[in-house]
This record gives C-alpha cells, sequence and structure tokens, in this order.
C-alpha cells in the first residue's frame, strides 16, 4: 500500500528540514512525498535540495493558498491513502506512518486520525498542548470537536469522489473537508489512540485573535449550510473553549518518544 504525503511549504527555510527528515527516516517504505512550493522568496527550495533526496515530486509556483495548494498534491498523488504534513510540522515516532498504514489492513476503512502535539516554536521538545481526539460520534463536530488534520489520512478514491479543500474557505478548509467526509458523506473513519504528529505553535489560524475568530466564523458557516441543521454559537463555543482548555493540562502518552 502506497502512502502519499503532501507537504505545502511558503517561506518555510527554518523549520522544513525537520519536517523532511521526519517524512525520510520512517520506517514504512511504501511513501510518496509531494513538496507544493508557493514560489518561496526564503531558502526554502535549497533546504529541500539539501534534505528531500526522497521526495518522489516537487513543484513550486504561485499558488491560491495554502488549500489551493493542498488540491495541487492531491491531484499528483499516486498513492492509495493520502495525508498532510505541514512544514512546520513532523512526525512524533519513525512508525507513525507504519501505524497509519496498519489502520488501513482494514478495507472498510475510508480514513484514520490520531493525536497532536503543539510544542514550542523555538524549542520543538517542549511540549504545550496535547490535542487528544476521540471516536467519532454523530454531531461531534456541532460540539466543537475535529480531529487534527495533520494526523488524518484518507483513501485516494474518497477525493476523487467527494473532492478535495474548498477555496470558499480561507482558513477553515482543513476543518470543512473531515466535516464534510465524515459528518456529511458518512465516511467510515478509525480512531488511532496514538501521537502521530508534533506542530509547532503560531499556525496560521491560531495565531491572532482575528484569524481565531474568522476560523470559527467559517466553521460555523459551512456547518450551518451543510444541510439545514443549525448550530448554536454559543452552544459550539462553550464545548470548544472547554476541550481546548483541557488540553493545556492533559498530559500526552509515552508512545510520543522518538
Amino acid at each position: 500500500m502506497k502512502i502519499t504525503i503532501i507537504t505545502v511549504a511558503f517561506n518555510a527555510a527554518e523549520t522544513i528540514a525537520d519536517t523532511l527528515r521526519s517524512v525520510s527516516e520512517q520506517t514504512y517504505e511504501d511513501i510518496e512525498h509531494i513538496l507544493i512550493d508557493g514560489a518561496s522568496k526564503d531558502a526554502t527550495l535549497s533546504v529541500a535540495k539539501a534534505h528531500g533526496a526522497h521526495l518522489a515530486k516537487c513543484i513550486s509556483e504561485p499558488d491560491r493558498g495554502i488549500y489551493d495548494a493542498m488540491n495541487k498534491g492531491i491531484a499528483m498523488a499516486t498513492g492509495d491513502v493520502i495525508g498532510f504534513l505541514n512544514a512546520d510540522d513532523f512526525y512524533a515516532s519513525r512508525d507513525a506512518v507504519k501505524t497509519i498504514a496498519a489502520a488501513f489492513t482494514d478495507p472498510d476503512i475510508d480514513a484514520c486520525y490520531g493525536d497532536l502535539l503543539y510544542v514550542s516554536k523555538t524549542n520543538p521538545s517542549s511540549i504545550v498542548r496535547y490535542w487528544r481526539s476521540s471516536i467519532y460520534e454523530r454531531d461531534s463536530f456541532r460540539k466543537g470537536w475535529c480531529p487534527p488534520h495533520p494526523t488524518f489520512f484518507v483513501r485516494r478514491k474518497v477525493y476523487e469522489i467527494n473532492g478535495g479543500f474548498s477555496l470558499e474557505y480561507k482558513i477553515a478548509a482543513d476543518a470543512e473537508i473531515m466535516f464534510r467526509l465524515l459528518e456529511v458523506k458518512r465516511i467510515k473513519a478509525t480512531y488511532i489512540p496514538k501521537t502521530i504528529v508534533k506542530m509547532r505553535t503560531g499556525g496560521e489560524s491560531n495565531k491572532s485573535i482575528r484569524n481565531v475568530i474568522s476560523q470559527n466564523r467559517e466553521i460555523i458557516r459551512f456547518m450551518n449550510t451543510s444541510n439545514g441543521k443549525k448550530v448554536s454559537l454559543v452552544y459550539f463555543l462553550w464545548h470548544k473553549t472547554f476541550s481546548k482548555v483541557t488540553q493545556f493540562i492533559a498530559r500526552p502518552r509515552i508512545d510520543v518518544k522518538r
């Protein structure tokens, strides 16, 4: 089973070496790693050349944003399963992709996801938040629940049938596609109770209060327009806020050691 990992980058010279190394060091061998660069102005491509000998494909050209770049990656992918690893993220262990592959040995499974660690932007060994996910239950998104997107792997045929990221959403298209696949299309997914990815803090959706507000507005909008079932803003924000607060208190399982 071939697994395609898509990394989207723009001016990521400071962090992308860790991303590339974490993929090249995976114990699972049948990996297709694709790098989609948005015409970076810094040394991103030079770093990729130095640390990306394993890359199957690499393109650098202007795009219409991160989700447009992700759609380009999906179109180029030849793997049976597709996942995304951001240019400032890295896998929590060398067996992370092997763990993902094991989940897809069940032919009935369309997608899987696991847990994620937020780590310090300047010190990746320092844990900031532990995003422990859970088994999907119907209407969970309306309670502020959502899987960590970098841990979300999907069979390629699912994207072929249901489409990729919606460019209508500028900051929450990753949440929208997971909502669409799990809540609307009812694909069959399984939860892996292990930490799959480590993510540096400071991502686009959380780097400012304005972005947090914009993201939540987009999430409410796509949920309210999906099937006519309105979402209570207060109910949604209460559950989401409570969930995030607990992430700062929870401690990771021991499986995150590299």
